[in-house]
């Protein structure tokens, strides 16, 4: 309460919150998160189709499609507005989120079930994650966000305000290779067998790879328009932008 002049009611104030950057991390933080338990679920479209023995269908891709592309959407926000050390801030709450969730989860499978709750296999089999998929998940999430935050400030740097298009295309290619990449190969290739189970043969776990990467490419360049708009609208109403 602040002390009020004598005649007049008190009144209790309360620190005013400048700027979007709090909101921004959040959502980016949120998007993180379905998509990590989204991911679980590996999606496959079309019927097998092989090309001089490179299977080209059916499309292998997991839950985490539809919604992650958008986290680095968020990235590029943040580094564009707030700079490289309040990006790296923003993907480390995201990271240490992201690890408390999959040790909550962990911990949670190793509990009893109660005598009449039937879907404790059910459960460990989708939310109980070995340590390959955390490892690999919290890898390719943290290298490839701190590159594409990194190659984004970089290139600004060198060009300037200029040329956004470049830097938000630049950065996703170079953040979302790195992410695909170690997710795929620690997760469900010859990486994930010194952390237990057993990987997809290689052609296979290519087309992961290559339907990963171009999917979250593709998803960045169609939504290059929003992009352009959201990161014109928070410089515009934001006091603490870089």
């Amino acid at each position: 309460m602040t002390a009020s002049a004598p005649g007049t009611p008190a009144t209790e104030t309360f620190p005013r919150i400048r700027g979007n950057y709090d909101l921004i991390v959040a959502v980016f933080v949120a998007m993180l998160l379905i998509s990590n338990v989204a991911a679980t679920k590996l999606i496959q479209f079309g019927p097998e189709v092989l090309v001089g023995g490179f299977p080209v269908l059916p499309i292998i891709t997991d839950g985490g499609a539809f919604l992650f592309p958008l986290t680095y959407v968020l990235g590029d926000v943040l580094a564009e507005v707030y700079g490289l050390r309040r990006a790296r801030r923003a993907i480390g709450v995201g990271f240490a989120m992201s690890a408390l969730m999959s040790l909550t989860f962990w911990v949670v499978s190793l509990t009893p079930p109660a005598a009449d709750w039937p879907h404790q296999d059910a459960w460990v089999a989708v939310l109980g994650f070995v340590p390959r998929i955390v490892v690999a998940s919290l890898a390719g999430y943290l290298a490839g966000q701190l590159l594409n935050a990194w190659v984004l400030v970089r290139i600004k740097q060198r060009f300037g305000e200029d040329r956004l298009w470049v830097r938000l295309i630049g950065s996703t290619v170079v953040g979302e290779f790195v992410d695909t990449l170690l997710f795929c190969t620690i997760a469900f290739g010859p990486l994930g067998a010194f952390l237990g189970g057993g990987s997809i043969p290689l052609p296979i776990l290519a087309n992961y790879i290559v339907v990963g990467f171009v999917y979250k490419v593709t998803v960045e360049i169609l939504l290059l328009p929003v992009t352009y708009r959201v990161i014109t609208t928070v410089k515009r109403h934001e006091p603490d932008r870089a």
